[in-house]
C-alpha cells in the first residue's frame, strides 16, 4: 500500500507494516459452518481438512474442499478443550476435559494414541497442547496449574514400549458390558465430588457445579472473572451415544488403542500459580508464520515453550535441543487478569488477557514493547498470526486486525456470540508452494494461494475468512545490483552495500513514538546481521521506553596472550525523513552516480556496516587477531535515553576494553580523508516564565500586567553582550588558549576548505550559547498576551570547562538576573540534557596506528580535525572504561546528513571498510598499550 503522502505511487510506504486505512473493509466471508447444538471449542487444520471440537466430546472433520462434514472422531467424554495439528507426522492432538489427550491419524482419521497426564484425572482440564517436532514432544498445560510433557520414541510407534508407560486397551464401547465408554478417567476426589454433608464418596457422574460442567450450560459465564472455555456436564446424558454403527471416523470396535503414561519425571508442579490456559512454540511453527524453520533457525541454540495462564502471567520455558525438560527462563508479569491466548512471532510475545488488554513483550530483552487495548472490559480469548498481521478474537463476538506497526487496521462483527477459537490455514496450496521461508524474512509470494482465518464460538458457527498476508517492501538491493554506475568488487563488498540496503529499508526514527517499533525491528535485524557475519550478538535493555543495544563481539584467533579489545560504538537510529525534497524514496537505498542515497547511509548505519563487514572479513580469513565489540544503541538521534545505565548494568558482558573506536562524522573536505580528535560538549536547558492568570487579551489588558514574554526577552538578552560574547561569570575562565600549533593546523584547513580559520576556531574549539526557540501559550494571534512563555537554550562547551559548573553557572545565572527584574511572574530553569567535550590523544599509540592505516589505504596524510557538534556517548564510554576514543569519519562534507538526499560514497564506503581492516591487522599484531581494566573479565556471556 503507498502512502497518500508520498510523492510518487511508486515509492512504498516505509513502515515495516501497511498504514491504518479507517475505511478498509473486513476479510470477505467465504463460508460458514454449523455445529448443530455445539459450540466450537478448539480448531485444527491440515492441508485437507478442518478439525473442530466442541462440549460433546466430538472433533468433527470437514473437507477442505467441499466444506462437507466428513467425519466424526469419538473417543472423549470431555469437552475438546484443544486441537494440535503434527504435520510432520500427519496426526492430530486433542486434550479434552475428561483429563486425557488422544492421538488420530489424519490420513485414516482413526484413533492411534491415549495419553494420560501423570496423576490422570487429578490433572483436571486439559486447557492448552503445543507439538514440538524437533523433540518429537507434546507440552500440555492442566486445570491442576501443573506443566507437562509426553516425549514419542521410536519404540512408542513400534508399539514395544515399557509397560510401565504403555499398554493396550480395548476401546470399544460396548465390550466392558456398561452403557458408559470405557476410559482412563476415574472419579476426582475435588472436581467430582458431592457436598460433604450428603457423605458419598467422589462419583464420575456426580452433578455438581466443578469446573467442568458448571461452564457447559452458560459457556459466556465468567468465574472469578476469568472467561474459561466451557466444557460439559459429566453426566450419562452428555455422552456420545454408544447404539448403531460407528460413522466414519469412529473408533473401531475391535481396535487395540495404545494407552501412553506421562511419567511422574516429565511434570512440573506448580508451573502456574492458575490454570494454564495457553501456549506457544518459539520459533512459531503454526501455519501463517514467517518465522524461520527450525532447520534454518541456525542462530537459535534452544527452542523456547511460552504458557499463559490465569495467574496473570506469561511464562518462558528454555528446550534443550537433547533434553525436553523446560527450564524457566523468565516470568513476564501481565498484571491485566488471566492471560486467556498467546501467540509468538520472530521475538515479540503478544498476550491476550482479560478486558481486552493485549500486552506485548519483547523475547531478548524481555522488556515490554506496548499494552493495546483492543475493547474495554472485553475478554481476548484467541489469537491468530498470518506474517505480521495479529487477529484479536474478542467475547463479544468481534475479531480485530492489528499491524506489525501496532496499528488497527480491520474490525467487524464476526459471529453472535464469544469467539473461543481460531486458526489461520491455507484454503488452496498448489504443490509448487514451498513451505520455507526466506532467510531474510521475506516469504515468497505466490498466485493461487489463498489464506482463510476460521473463527469458532458458542453461536454454534465456525466462519472462514479470506485473508491478505502484509505486502511485503521490495528489496532495495535488486535495483544496486543493476546501477551501471557502480562496478562490483569482491564478495565482501557486496554483502556490505546488501546488507546496508537492508538496513536502511527499516524507519528506525527514535524520535518519533510511531516508529518506536520500527527501532526494535532494526535491533533485532542488525542482531542476526552481526550473527550471520560470525559475531556472538544479543540485544541488551535499556528501558522500558528507549530501544535496545545491540551486543556483538567478533572474537579473534587464540593467543598465549590476551588479545586486544576494541569496542566500536555506533547508533541504528535515525534522524525523520519526509519525502519531501528526496530525489527517491528515503528508506530506499538507492544508487546514483557513484553514491548511495537513504536515511542514515552516512549517519551511521553506512559506517556500521562497514566496520562490522570488516570485521567478518578478517574473520572469514583467520586474520582477526583481536576481539572487536560492536556496541550499537537505538537512542542517539534522541539524547541517548538509558545508554548510561544500561552500559553500566552490563559491563561485565562488554567485557574490558583497549580501545574505542567511533565513525559518526564527515570530513572537512570531498577529497582528503581526515580523522577527528575533538568534540564540543552541549548544555540544554529550558526557561520558562508565566504568570498566575489566563492568557490575556492585549486590547483589555494590555499596560497593566508584566507580561512573561517581555520578561523572556530582556531575561534571554542578559546571556550575551553587545560583541556576542557569553556573559555568564567566569564562562570563559577555563577555555584552553589556541597554540601556535593549532593556528597552522587552521591556516592550512582554511586553505583547503576556503574557510577563513578564524570560523573554523569558532566552531570547533570556542564555547557558544544559541537561543533555539521561544513558545508561547494560547492561541498565538497577534491579540493574545500569553500566560506562558518558554525558551530553549543551548551551550556548547569546549577544554577545559567543567561541564557541571557550566551547567550550574547557566542556572544560576538566569535566577539571578530574573530577580533583579523585580518582576511578579514566575521563573523555572531546568538543564534536561548534557555532554561532556571530548579531546584525543593525538600523540599516542592508538591515534597513530589509525592514522598510519588511512595514510596507508587512500595514499595521504589524514587531515587532523575537530567537530562542532557533540556526541555524549564518546567521553562517558572513555571514562567508563579507562581507555582513549578513536573517530575515524567515513562520510564526505556534502553527505547531507539529518538532511534530505543523505549518501554516502561507494568508494568511501569500500574504502573506509579497508581503512578498518588494515587499522584491526595492525593493532592485532602490535603490542600496544592494554586497558588497566581486569584483564579476566569475562566477555559476552549468552
Amino acid at each position: 500500500m503507498v502512502a497518500s503522502s508520498s510523492p510518487s505511487p511508486t515509492i512504498p510506504h516505509p513502515s515495516l507494516s501497511r498504514p491504518f486505512d479507517s475505511a478498509e473493509r473486513p476479510p470477505r466471508l467465504f463460508h460458514s459452518l454449523r455445529q448443530e447444538r455445539n459450540s466450537v471449542l478448539s480448531l485444527a487444520a491440515d492441508s485437507s481438512h478442518l478439525f473442530s471440537g466442541g462440549p460433546t466430546g466430538d472433533i468433527s472433520v470437514w473437507d477442505k474442499d467441499t466444506l462437507k462434514l466428513k467425519a466424526t472422531l469419538r473417543g472423549h467424554t470431555g469437552s475438546i478443550l484443544a486441537l494440535e495439528y503434527a504435520a510432520d507426522k500427519e496426526w492430530l492432538f486433542s486434550a479434552s476435559g475428561d483429563s486425557t489427550i488422544r492421538v488420530w491419524s489424519t490420513r485414516t482419521l482413526s484413533p492411534l494414541y491415549l495419553i494420560n497426564p501423570h496423576g490422570e484425572n487429578d490433572a483436571g482440564d486439559l486447557f492448552s497442547l503445543v507439538w514440538c517436532p524437533v523433540l518429537q514432544t507434546v507440552y500440555f498445560g492442566c486445570q491442576d496449574t501443573s506443566l507437562q510433557w509426553f516425549t514419542f520414541p521410536s519404540a512408542v510407534h513400534s508399539q514395544a514400549t515399557s509397560p510401565s508407560s504403555v499398554h493396550f486397551v480395548n476401546d470399544d464401547p460396548t465390550s466392558s458390558g456398561r452403557s458408559t465408554p470405557t476410559s482412563s478417567r476415574r472419579a476426582h476426589k475435588f472436581f467430582d465430588s458431592y457436598p460433604q454433608y450428603t457423605r458419598r464418596p467422589a462419583d464420575l457422574f456426580a452433578r455438581n457445579p466443578t469446573c467442568s460442567n458448571f461452564h457447559a450450560s452458560q459457556s459466556n459465564v465468567h468465574t472469578h472473572g476469568v472467561s474459561l472455555p466451557p466444557t460439559p456436564p459429566s453426566s450419562s446424558s452428555s455422552l456420545p451415544s454408544t447404539s448403531g454403527s460407528p460413522p466414519r471416523g469412529d473408533p473401531s470396535p475391535h481396535r487395540p488403542l495404545v494407552v501412553l503414561q506421562v511419567e511422574p519425571s516429565n511434570v512440573i508442579y506448580s508451573a502456574h500459580y492458575g490454570y494454564i490456559y495457553c501456549m506457544a512454540l518459539v520459533p512459531s511453527v503454526r501455519e501463517g508464520s514467517d518465522d524461520p524453520p527450525f532447520d534454518r533457525a541456525s542462530e537459535r541454540r534452544d527452542l523456547q515453550l511460552v504458557t499463559g495462564s490465569g495467574d496473570e502471567s506469561v511464562k518462558l520455558w528454555q528446550l534443550a535441543p537433547a533434553n525436553p525438560t523446560p527450564i524457566l527462563l523468565h516470568t513476564f508479569e501481565c498484571c491485566m487478569g488471566a492471560v486467556l491466548a498467546v501467540v509468538v512471532r520472530g521475538e515479540t510475545i503478544y498476550a491476550g488477557c482479560q478486558d481486552g488488554h493485549l500486552k506485548v513483550w519483547d523475547l531478548e530483552t524481555r522488556t515490554l514493547v506496548r499494552v493495546l487495548i483492543t475493547s474495554e472490559n472485553v475478554d481476548i480469548l484467541s489469537l491468530s498470526m498470518l506474517k505480521s498481521d495479529l487477529y484479536v478474537c474478542l467475547a463479544n463476538g468481534e475479531v480485530q486486525r492489528w499491524s506489525a506497526q501496532f496499528e488497527h487496521t480491520a474490525s467487524w462483527k464476526a459471529h453472535d456470540g464469544i469467539v473461543l477459537t481460531s486458526i489461520v490455514t491455507r484454503l488452496c496450496t498448489p504443490a509448487t508452494v514451498d513451505e520455507g521461508i526466506l532467510l531474510d524474512g521475506d516469504a515468497p509470494e505466490h498466485d493461487g494461494v489463498k489464506f482463510a482465518l476460521v473463527t469458532g464460538a458458542n453461536d454454534d458457527q465456525m466462519k472462514i475468512w479470506e485473508v491478505d498476508p502484509p505486502k511485503a517492501r521490495k528489496s532495495a538491493h535488486l535495483s544496486l545490483l543493476t546501477d551501471p554506475d557502480m562496478e562490483w568488487g569482491d564478495s565482501g563488498n557486496e554483502t556490505m552495500v546488501y546488507a546496508l540496503s537492508k538496513f536502511v529499508s527499516i524507519p528506525s526514527v527514535s524520535n518519533s513514538p510511531a516508529h518506536r517499533e520500527d527501532c526494535r525491528q532494526a535491533a533485532i535485524w542488525l542482531r542476526k546481521c552481526f550473527t550471520q557475519l560470525g559475531a556472538e550478538a544479543c540485544l541488551l535493555p535499556t528501558g522500558e521506553t528507549t530501544n535496545p543495544l545491540v551486543l556483538g563481539n567478533f572474537r579473534g584467533n587464540q593467543t598465549k596472550r590476551r588479545r586486544p579489545r576494541i569496542l566500536f560504538y555506533g547508533h541504528y537510529d535515525v534522524i525523520a525523513a519526509s519525502h519531501h525534497g528526496w530525489y527517491s524514496d528515503p528508506f530506499t537505498l538507492t544508487g546514483r552516480n557513484g553514491y548511495l542515497y537513504g536515511r542514515g547511509a552516512t549517519d551511521n548505519k553506512g559506517p556500521v556496516m562497514a566496520v562490522a563487514c570488516a570485521a567478518a572479513e578478517l574473520l572469514g580469513r583467520r586474520a582477526l587477531d583481536l576481539d572487536l565489540v560492536m556496541l550499537i544503541e537505538g537512542e542517539e538521534e534522541a539524547g541517548s535515553g538509558g545508554f548510561v545505565e544500561a552500559v553500566k548494568r552490563n559491563k561485565n558482558a562488554i567485557g574490558p576494553v583497549d580501545a574505542i573506536l567511533v565513525s559518526n562524522s564527515t570530513w572537512i573536505a570531498e577529497d582528503t580523508p581526515c580523522i577527528t580528535y575533538g568534540l564540543r560538549g552541549v548544555v540544554h536547558c529550558n526557561v520558562q516564565i508565566s504568570s498566575e492568570g489566563p492568557d490575556r487579551h492585549s486590547g483589555v489588558d494590555g499596560g497593566v500586567t508584566v507580561e512573561p514574554m517581555l520578561d523572556m526577552l530582556k531575561l534571554l538578552g542578559t546571556l550575551t553582550d553587545g560583541q556576542n560574547m557569553v556573559s555568564i561569570p567566569g564562562f570563559y575562565d577555563s577555555v584552553l588558549p589556541c597554540t601556535d600549533q593549532e593556528k597552522g593546523v587552521y591556516a592550512v584547513l582554511a586553505n583547503i576548505t576556503k574557510t577563513p580559520a578564524a570560523h573554523l576556531s569558532s566552531r570547533w574549539r570556542e564555547p557558544s550559547l544559541t537561543v533555539h526557540n521561544v513558545e508561547v501559550s494560547g492561541p498565538r494571534n497577534s491579540t493574545v498576551i500569553p500566560a506562558t512563555v518558554k525558551a530553549h537554550v543551548s551551550v556548547r562547551i569546549v577544554p577545559d570547562q567543567d561541564l557541571e559548573t557550566i551547567a550550574n553557572s547557566l542556572r544560576e545565572h538566569l535566577t539571578a538576573a530574573f530577580v533583579t527584574m523585580q518582576s511578579p511572574n514566575k521563573l523555572k530553569v531546568s538543564i534536561d540534557h548534557t555532554a561532556d567535550w571530548w579531546l584525543g590523544d593525538l600523540d599516542g599509540p592508538w591515534f597513530h596506528a589509525l592514522e598510519t592505516a588511512v595514510q596507508a589505504e587512500w595514499g595521504v596524510e589524514p587531515l587532523r580535525i575537530r567537530e562542532g557538534g557533540s556526541i555524549p556517548s564518546v567521553p562517558y564510554l572513555e571514562k567508563e572504561f579507562s581507555c582513549h576514543a578513536l573517530h575515524l569519519p567515513l562520510g564526505q562534507s556534502s553527505d547531507e546528513a539529518h538532511l534530505p538526499n543523505e549518501r554516502i560514497s561507494l568508494s568511501n564506503l569500500r574504502r573506509g571498510k579497508q581503512v578498518v581492516e588494515r587499522f584491526l591487522l595492525n593493532v592485532g599484531k602490535s603490542d600496544l598499550p592494554r586497558s588497566p581494566t581486569d584483564p579476566d573479565l569475562p566477555g559476552l556471556n549468552f
